[in-house]
């Protein structure tokens, strides 16, 4: 009997929205074992690649890793080599070892293209690391602000990153302004969990300034309609704890939060948000911000 491409969680919420049996039919196509040839080019013409941790209390982290295009490489279907590694203090940093999980996201705003690339650490070395694939699968164009990103190799250097246990004013004014930030989840599974759907995923999110609310350290999110996977919603069905990281594009500032999560299916509150086929509420337990952490330059879109 062939593994399911979904787990318990994705499968329960797309019983809910009535795609199980689509996708029951089209997941192992959808999700591969490999990355196709279009894939592997397409991680190499990056100038950043976003990631997806656990640390060792089991909070999921999303975060950043740039570096001049080609700094990712597939030599493999089965393998990405990025020539990079995260500095002390990124929840990155804390999280890399040999057989850990990592969920990869490639992005490409402006021209809206996103590729997923789920594995675990093969390898380590001072300039960088490998990840053996599991899962290679491409994301619906929805929702992508379009900006491009360009490396600079001489950059600000970045500054202290300041631990807080909740948000500060300056990190709800970039939350309340932004228009896009990335969501990292985990299913809760043994670290030897040989099932390929069980891991670390992150995810884009993307709308309007403003889509994402704040009051005080509580954030609510709308759930658009998407591809009906619920990689991130059935992670959170299971394991409610998010990562997430929100990139100030101006100043390259970054700032990760570790939150707790709560999927809101129906109620009044859906009708303040357009098009909300579901809420996401996030309390905010931990945030961490770093000034000019990010060495890339932003342009607007084609």
């Amino acid at each position: 009997m062939n593994t399911p491409a979904f787990h318990a969680g994705e499968r329960a919420l797309q019983a809910r929205a009535g795609s199980l049996e689509r996708l029951a039919e089209v997941g192992a196509r959808v999700i591969r074992p490999a990355m196709p040839d279009q894939h592997r080019a397409f991680f190499a013409q990056l100038p950043f690649i976003v990631t997806g941790s656990v640390d060792g209390a089991g909070q999921p982290w999303a975060s950043v890793l740039a570096g001049p295009p080609g700094f990712v490489t597939a030599p493999a279907p089965n393998q990405l080599h990025i020539d990079a590694r995260p500095a002390a203090g990124d929840p990155l940093a804390e999280a890399l070892a040999i057989g850990t999980r990592i969920g990869l996201l490639g992005i490409e705003p402006h021209t809206r293209r996103r590729n997923r690339a789920n594995g675990r650490i093969a390898t380590l070395g001072d300039g960088g690391f490998d990840v053996r694939v599991l899962q290679s699968f491409g994301n619906c164009p929805k929702y992508i602000r379009a900006r491009q990103a360009e490396f600079v190799a001489n950059g600000t250097a970045p500054g202290p990153i300041r631990h807080t246990p909740g948000l500060s004013d300056t990190d709800r004014r970039l939350i309340g302004a932004a228009d896009t930030f990335f969501i990292a989840s985990a299913y809760p599974a043994a670290a030897d969990d040989p099932d390929p759907a069980h891991g670390v995923d992150v995810s884009h999110r993307g709308g309007t300034p403003g889509f994402v609310r704040v009051d005080g350290d509580t954030l609510t999110v709308p759930d658009l309609a998407g591809n009906a996977y619920f990689n991130t919603l059935g992670n959170l069905q299971l394991n409610p704890r998010a990562g997430l990281l929100f990139i100030d594009f101006e100043s390259g500032a970054l700032l990760w939060l570790a939150a707790n999560a709560e999927i809101i299916h129906d109620g009044p509150e859906l009708a303040d948000f357009a098009g909300a086929q579901r809420l996401l509420r996030l309390q905010v337990r931990e945030a961490r911000h770093q000034p000019a952490a990010l060495p890339l330059r932003w342009h607007a879109g084609e």
